[in-house]
């Protein structure tokens, strides 16, 4: 692909014009309810020009940075996910009148998308959805069609968070693939740019329509240290070697009563999840009883529901659901997809309000072992 090149901040606006000539419905970072969300934007002033965040176990905090950084956030509550498999969406209706009964299916079209800031840990997120929702028999035909029209600008992190460990499931901090252009943001006492690269055709010809320069030895390696940097100060950190079976023998450990005494069971690191993707389908009807929808919802494996069958729920306790949800994250997964459940990204850690850490459980697991 192209050499990488340096896009300075005043040029910037110059990739949402191309992007929005060509039809794309852009999506990024912005700020609403003191915290960092994905939302749809129109302009680099949408972007949390400035801001910053502190992440720790259940603790989120948005912050000044000092700087006119415009990613200088880790990740927030939401993930690139929503816009692809959506919480909410209707899969029919069903409309009767004294002749007949009416079946129809929403229109499958969703907006040609392009996502600006997604980090390495989310562009792996991604690739998990992919396995589950577009490879095998059972393609997801709305994931599949938003997933076709994606176009991807990824933003190497270069300031983890407390609770973030891409690092150890190398994951991030640097995106690798998957992205249509990556950007590296750069921000010295005297020059402030983006070392700018394309992964694909589709951002080699986005990149024709802006104005960038060629990056030198200097910026190459500006962003190479900020990389560096980045990885080795991790707020957190995970061997996975082993862990499946690790997992797998301690099933019947006392110590997930331990986990379960402290755990809420209120989904929040399921819902903030960037591949969980657990989901329920609801039928509703109107009180005339002439009109009825079919809607998929997100669901969570922490619900006593989610495991119901005839006859009552598989996983009643709280020490068996968080039990599910953990072991299908590090070791369950692996034998369905191939690949973990779990990206590094830290989100179950932050927005746990028992502050529950999943990489810490996981050492105590191994030291046990």
């Amino acid at each position: 692909m192209a050499k990488a090149g340096k896009l300075e901040t005043k040029d910037f606006p110059g990739l949402f014009k191309a992007l929005s000539s060509r039809g794309y419905r852009i999506a990024g970072p912005t700020i609403q309810d003191n915290a960092v969300i994905y939302d749809y934007i129109n302009a680099v002033d949408d972007l949390p020009v400035g801001w910053t965040d502190e992440q720790d176990n259940g603790r989120y905090r948005l912050k000044k940075s000092g700087r006119q950084n415009f990613f200088d956030y880790v990740v927030g509550p939401h993930s690139w996910k929503k816009f692809l498999f959506p919480p909410s969406r209707q899969l029919l209706e069903i409309k009767k009148d004294k002749k007949k009964i009416e079946i129809s299916e929403p229109d499958l079209k969703p907006p040609r998308h392009a996502f600006i800031g997604v980090r390495a840990c989310d562009l792996s997120a991604i690739a998990v959805q992919d396995k589950i929702f577009s490879e095998g028999p059972y393609a997801d035909p709305y994931y599949t069609e938003a997933r076709k029209n994606l176009f991807i600008i990824a933003v190497n992190c270069t300031s983890p968070g407390g609770t973030c460990f891409c690092a150890s499931l190398s994951t991030g901090p640097k995106a690798t693939d998957g992205y249509d252009l990556a950007l590296t943001e750069i921000n010295s006492s005297d020059n402030h740019y983006f070392l700018i690269e394309a992964g694909t055709k589709s951002g080699e010809e986005v990149l024709k329509e802006i104005k960038i320069s060629a990056a030198g030895n200097e910026e190459i390696q500006a962003a190479a240290e900020a990389l560096e940097k980045a990885t080795a100060n991790m707020g957190r950190s995970i061997k996975t070697e082993g862990l499946k079976d690790i997992l797998h023998d301690n099933f019947d450990s006392l110590h997930w009563e331990e986990i379960a005494s402290r755990c809420l069971t209120c989904g929040n690191c399921t819902m903030v999840c960037p591949t969980c993707f657990c989901s329920n389908v609801e039928d509703v009807t109107d009180l005339t009883g002439q009109q009825a929808e079919r809607w998929r919802r997100w669901d969570s494996c922490y619900s006593v529901d989610f495991s119901y069958i005839h006859g009552g729920s598989i996983r009643v306790s709280e020490m068996s659901r968080y039990r599910q949800w953990m072991t299908h994250k590090l070791a369950y997964w692996q034998g369905q997809f191939g690949t973990l459940g779990c990206v590094g990204c830290g989100r179950c850690i932050t927005w746990c309000p028992a502050g529950i850490d999943i990489t810490e459980e996981a050492r105590y697991f191994r030291e046990k072992a």
